[in-house]
């Protein structure tokens, strides 16, 4: 079972990982530089993505300590995010309703905005979930 601290689940990682060699995973744990450096290298030549398989569980610590935990739910929105950020769905899921709506009718800012949210998302989370302290 889970611990009250633990905001980005290890499962999520792996799910995530399929995906790695685009980084993915790296960009839910909310390592952006190294996710983006996955994304044009394509996991750094796959050899990165394979080893990924063995850091995971040390990311998935690091995110737990890094990020603030509480009613918003991180995997739940890096899901919402992932496939239907297009849409505004995880801005609505996270409370801000009028970004949502914006995100509904400009697909994402016309994408720039949803491109800004993998970047960012994790940091936003923090901040509402905060809020709620």
């Amino acid at each position: 079972m889970s611990n009250s601290r633990d905001s980005h689940s290890v499962l999520m990682g792996y799910l995530l990982w399929i995906f790695g060699f685009m980084g993915a995973h790296r960009f839910f744990y909310g390592r952006q530089i190294t996710g983006a450096i996955w994304f044009f290298t394509l996991g750094l030549f796959f050899i990165g993505w394979i080893i990924d398989l063995l850091l995971i569980p040390g990311m998935a610590r690091d995110a737990d300590d890094r990020y603030i935990p509480g009613p918003v739910d991180y995997n739940l929105s890096w899901i919402l995010l992932v496939f239907l950020g297009l849409f505004g769905v995880h801005r609505m899921y996270m409370g801000k309703w009028i970004t949502g709506i914006i995100y509904l009718f400009t697909a994402g800012l016309f994408g720039i905005g949803w491109l800004w949210d993998l970047v960012t998302l994790n940091e936003q989370l923090s901040e509402v979930n905060r809020g709620y302290r």
